[in-house]
């Protein structure tokens, strides 16, 4: 059956993931330091050495804390980063204390963010290219680090493509090997929001990465408790999901780590259901999802609803992190229960399934 063969495609990949990783040909982990100098904007392509190989890195190792601390500092003296205050809160649930920030803000950037009655403007991309006071460069010759203008997390950090391309464009191995040179830095998650029903403000494609533990956790990631188990799923978490770990021969290794991580990402899309639909744009998601990144781990979550009673959730959430433009919401969710917040925008099919 079909449900026989998907069971046995997964363990055939984690098993043969334990004994041999091989890294596909072309693959190149060198390249030029990251100077942490933001690209000419005339010319988005010219990273000098470029040779046009596959996805070569051009980040540093060691270097990416020092290079996102003194671009920070740059860019709140230009004003060019907004800081947003919060007042932090907690929630627990199921045995997960849940971080709720009232980020009172929010209503200011959405006021600023929606079309007014003159509004025929036309739709600006904020990524092409960047912002020079925001760019901390290059990661690779496909990916550029910016920091996240509207911050609510210290040392926000998105993953941008230098070209165009589709946020609902399923990822590639080029988004993972830029992904995993940055989580090789410092202790941090990724994580990516597959689409407007999942909680992307931007159509261009762009990961991201905060790091651990969330200000104000008391260690690691508050849904932490709950990510048991080798997968699919994991018996604690009552919202749909797919969930897989990283063979131990990779963790610390970010180019092998990368190609191994694509391989399953792409298990747990189909494991859910999602696939890839050819179009002029690219491969485009079937369905709307969430992903969160670790060094070790890997959780898709598939999305039904962008928001609950008026609260935007995006992949965040599901690693025990949410944010509220007030108490009335706050207590809303706290009432209501976090987890059962994120089933509703999820689906049921966890622990029960």
């Amino acid at each position: 059956s079909a449900g026989r063969r998907q069971r046995v495609c997964w363990r055939r990949f984690f098993h043969r993931g334990r004994r041999s990783l091989t890294r596909p040909p072309g693959v190149s982990t060198t390249g030029p330091e990251m100077s942490g100098c933001p690209f000419p904007t005339a010319q988005p392509k010219a990273v000098p050495g470029d040779d046009g190989s596959y996805a070569g890195l051009l980040l540093s190792p060691g270097s990416l804390a020092a290079l996102v601390a003194e671009r920070t500092r740059v860019a709140i003296a230009a004003g060019a980063l907004h800081r947003i205050d919060t007042e932090q809160c907690c929630a627990d649930d199921g045995g997960v204390r849940f971080l709720i920030r009232v980020v009172s803000s929010l209503r200011r950037k959405a006021a600023a963010s929606s079309p007014r009655g003159d509004a025929a403007r036309p739709a600006v991309n904020p990524f092409l290219p960047p912002e020079p006071e925001l760019t901390v460069g290059a990661i690779s010759r496909s990916h550029l680090a910016v920091l996240n203008k509207f911050n609510v997390l210290e040392r926000h950090l998105l993953i941008v493509t230098r070209d165009f391309e589709d946020q609902r464009n399923l990822l590639g191995v080029a988004d993972f090997h830029a992904l995993y040179a940055c989580l090789a830095e410092y202790p941090a998650l990724g994580f990516y929001n597959g689409g407007r029903i999942a909680g992307a403000s931007q159509q261009h494609k762009h990961l991201q990465v905060v790091p651990l533990p969330f200000d104000g956790a008391e260690s690691g990631l508050p849904m932490a408790p709950l990510l048991s188990g080798d997968g699919p799923r994991c018996p604690r978490v009552p919202f749909a999901h797919a969930f897989g770990r990283l063979p131990a021969a990779v963790i610390g290794q970010p180019a092998q780590s990368a190609d191994v991580a694509h391989a399953l990402y792409r298990l747990l899309l189909a494991d859910l259901g999602i696939a890839g639909e050819l179009s002029a744009a690219g491969e485009l998601q079937s369905a709307p999802y969430n992903l969160l990144v670790a060094a070790d781990w890997m959780l898709v979550v598939p999305r039904c609803a962008e928001c609950w009673h008026g609260i935007s959730i995006n992949a965040l959430a599901f690693a025990g992190s949410l944010f509220v433009r007030d108490r009335e919401q706050l207590e809303l969710i706290r009432r209501t229960g976090p987890l059962s917040v994120l089933q509703a925008v999820a689906g049921s099919g966890g622990a029960a399934a």
